[in-house]
């Protein structure tokens, strides 16, 4: 080993959790090194990718807005949907931390650090029947996730100014030391074979994100009760791997729960410029389009609808026939709803441009329907719904779609409106009035009308497949991120945050999450890590 360093407190993993870790106890007048897989433009992790959404509770916007929110609704939504049972005993408790603490220590903390939120609430996750939030939570950061990793970064070196803060970028823990009961500091190796080195710390915090970068580890993991997917985008990176995570269970003591419990997206496409290899982006699925099989047919007999229950997407999705399914709309759903989640392809949300996206959100946002038709071979356009199902068969190679069944199903739907809208009868129209009940949501979905309606056009079809996203199970903690063994007892000195830690607990979030709860649990953890660490641990 060429070098030896020493530090107070050794983050590996430079993404929002550990960021967020370092900051404060930089802060708490420790010497800290992050050791970072990614190179440095990058530090901050996906976080700089992601959109913003934070599942929020009792805030004075939500109170500004009128919804009646509390900890306890709260939490009564999160065991409901996400099924956490009595023998959940950490993950319960980091539920209840979440929800008790999310607005002292999320959100009033980030607006002490200058992040602001947009002046609205959105509702998702409602549950396909009710169970899920029972009141809007969702908040979306000004600026998306990266003004939110970007603050907490220049956070964290103003606060390591004078040569308390050391960063490792383009390097990786490759193990962990211990003796005598005890961490005892890390070896590190450049993740392009460079130099290795030991770095001694009588504290080390696991902030190396989860398992769902790796196709092999997801697939492992998967649970015995869900369909398993043919194949699947990567919307998360390759660095998630948890190579870690097996470390500290097989050396260490550690344990790793409930890691066949995932977040994943139903509708994700192919990157158009994709970062590493299987990239891809998740959509934001139009709650208006149609959502067919491989062969043109509307899945059912209950449609798939956005905003309600993402995990039953994703099972549905998974059991189908072959690993694709398709989004079929016209222009004026698309103008309306289409959206790619992150800050990538919401440049007026990550500008901070207010004007411009008030006026997008009215007008429709035609530039980025326009973007993906140009960008995307995988979002399909045409006049006639004729030629539409021509170009879906040569996408995928295949005579699938019959033309004369995709018109039979266009028009099955649009039947629904022969007799005025007061008279259709269908569960997808009946969930698009109830979104639009909710006013923010209102804005972005349209009014239920016939596909095929005259000045509407032309058709759009857009090829998804399933796309990885978080791991919700990861290494148990307590309520201070002490990595736990079998016997309840603390790992000394070894700490667990975010999504490593399954947001707390080693599954936090059971099998459902109530969406926007990823940044906010990333934050919880952090914060609870640093505060027992500047105390002593």
């Amino acid at each position: 080993m060429a070098d030896t360093l020493r530090t107070d407190v050794l983050v590996a993993g430079g993404g929002l959790a550990g960021i967020v870790t370092a900051l404060e106890c930089l802060r708490a007048g420790l010497h800290v090194t992050v050791v970072d897989r990614d190179s440095p433009e990058r530090l901050g992790g996906l976080a700089l990718w992601a959109f913003g959404g934070m599942a929020l509770v009792d805030t004075p916007l939500q109170r500004r807005m009128k919804i009646p929110d509390s900890p306890e609704r709260a939490l009564r939504d999160w065991l409901r949907f996400g099924e956490l049972g009595e023998a959940d005993v950490w993950p319960r408790r980091w539920a209840e931390y979440y929800v008790q603490h999310s607005r002292g220590q999320v959100h009033d903390w980030l607006v002490s650090q200058g992040i602001r939120f947009f002046p609205a609430v959105s509702w998702v996750e409602r549950g396909r029947f009710g169970e899920g939030n029972s009141v809007p939570r969702y908040h979306i950061v000004w600026g998306t996730a990266r003004e939110l990793a970007r603050r907490m970064v220049a956070a964290m070196q103003a606060a390591g100014s004078g040569g308390r803060l050391r960063l490792l970028s383009g390097h990786r823990v490759t193990a962990i030391e211990h003796g005598a009961g005890r961490v005892a500091g890390v070896q590190v190796a450049g993740e392009a074979g460079g130099a290795r080195m030991r770095v001694e710390a009588p504290v080390v915090v696991l902030a190396t994100g989860g398992i769902n970068g790796s196709h092999e580890q997801a697939i492992a993991h998967w649970p015995a009760r869900c369909p398993r997917p043919a194949e699947m985008l990567n919307g998360a990176h390759p660095f998630a791997d948890g190579q870690l995570h097996r470390r500290v269970a097989d050396e260490l003591g550690g344990q790793v729960t409930h890691a066949g419990e995932m977040w994943n997206y139903a509708a994700g496409i192919p990157h158009p410029q994709p970062h590493f290899p299987g990239h891809g982006l998740s959509l934001i699925p139009c709650k208006s389009a149609l959502w067919l099989d491989h062969q043109g047919r509307r899945i059912g007999p209950e449609p798939l609808v956005t905003g309600f229950d993402t995990h039953d997407l994703c099972q549905r999705v998974a059991a189908l026939d072959k690993p694709w399914t398709w989004q079929l709309m016209n222009w004026r759903i698309a103008a309306r709803e289409f959206a790619i989640s992150g800050a990538e392809h919401n440049p007026r949300l990550r500008d901070r441009q207010f004007v411009r996206f008030v006026l997008e959100t009215l007008r429709g946002n035609h530039r980025l329907v326009r973007q993906m038709q140009r960008e995307s071979p995988h979002f399909l356009v045409d006049d006639r719904l004729a030629g539409l199902a021509r170009k879906m068969n040569g996408l995928t190679g295949s005579g699938d779609i019959d033309p004369d069944v995709l018109q039979a199903t266009a028009d099955a739907f649009d039947a629904n409106f022969g007799n005025g809208l007061a008279l259709a009868n269908d569960d997808q129209i009946r969930r698009i009035l109830h979104a639009r009940q909710w006013r923010p949501d209102r804005l972005r979905t349209c009014k239920p009308a016939p596909l095929q309606a005259r000045g509407a056009g032309p058709y759009i079809a857009i090829q998804t497949r399933l796309i990885t996203r978080k791991s919700l199970g990861g290494l148990q903690t307590d309520l201070h991120s002490r990595v736990l063994r079998a016997d309840g007892s603390a790992v000394p000195g070894l700490y667990c945050v975010g999504e490593a830690a399954g947001f707390g607990g080693g599954g936090a979030h059971g099998r459902r999450s109530l969406e926007g709860t990823f940044l906010p649990g990333c934050i919880l953890t952090a914060r609870a890590a640093a505060r027992s660490i500047a105390a002593g641990g």
